[in-house]
């Protein structure tokens, strides 16, 4: 006879005692570092159709600009307004925001830096005009004006 017994049983359970603890860091890390808007936008959008319509590859070096009426009447009144980030801006102030979001960019990529219009189809044509005039002082000819993709009808 033997002394020794073989065990037959041999179970292996995974722990999961630490579970919850990893589902809330990575809850939490997703949260932390999750961008959800940079810019909240103050003007009122409505914008055109395009029939042709182009993608980028790198948002990173846009900048946009949007110009509408603002959705505060009583506070900014019923006139079209610039609003670069969260600020509203004057025609004037264009050359140095350009030259600001140049600055954000690395060195090689500061000429490669596209404005995007956001421009409400009721914004007058004069003060665009104007905008991309100051565009041009400041070197950035890199326009996209942005719209709405149309809808494909069967």
């Amino acid at each position: 006879m033997s002394k020794f017994k073989k065990k037959t049983n041999v179970k292996q359970d995974i722990p999961t005692s630490s579970m919850p603890d990893v589902v809330f860091m990575l809850l939490f890390f997703f949260m932390v570092t999750t961008e959800m808007r940079k810019t909240s936008v103050d003007v009122k959008q409505q914008i055109p159709k395009a029939t042709q319509l182009r993608k980028l590859m790198r948002k990173t070096l846009v900048a946009n600009l949007y110009i509408g009426e603002p959705n505060k009447v009583q506070q900014y009144g019923k006139e079209a307004k610039i609003q670069a980030d969260d600020t509203f801006i004057d025609t004037k102030d264009i050359v140095r925001w350009v030259n600001e979001q140049r600055s954000k960019l690395e060195e090689v990529e500061r000429d490669q830096l596209t404005v995007a219009l956001k421009v409400d189809q009721d914004a007058k044509r004069g003060l665009i005009s104007d905008v991309e005039l100051e565009l041009r002082k400041a070197n950035a000819r890199k326009l996209l004006y942005s719209t709405l993709e149309p809808k494909l009808e069967n």
